[in-house]
């Protein structure tokens, strides 16, 4: 929502007219772009990202499990 709220207030120096606009714009382009672009990449890769680390733990635990339950019953079948 801030995100949003600070590209509304760059708008008008994207639109300037008059004197020094072309400073302005200049300016207003490239401060809206990189506030636009991190915007959209924080909201879809950095959920993706989780996700993806959050399954490869879930494999890790999974695959640490199997590997500690091959090696107790192999620890129970070498005491007998």
């Amino acid at each position: 929502m801030t995100s949003f709220a600070f590209l509304l207030g760059v708008l008008p120096l994207v639109v300037a007219t008059g004197a020094g606009a072309a400073s302005r714009r200049a300016l207003g382009t490239a401060v809206f772009g990189g506030m636009a672009t991190a915007t959209l990449l924080g909201a879809f890769i950095i959920p993706v990202l989780y996700v993806v680390i959050q399954r490869f733990a879930e494999r890790r635990t999974i695959v640490h499990e199997a590997h500690s339950a091959v090696a107790s019953s192999t620890a129970v079948e070498a005491l007998r």
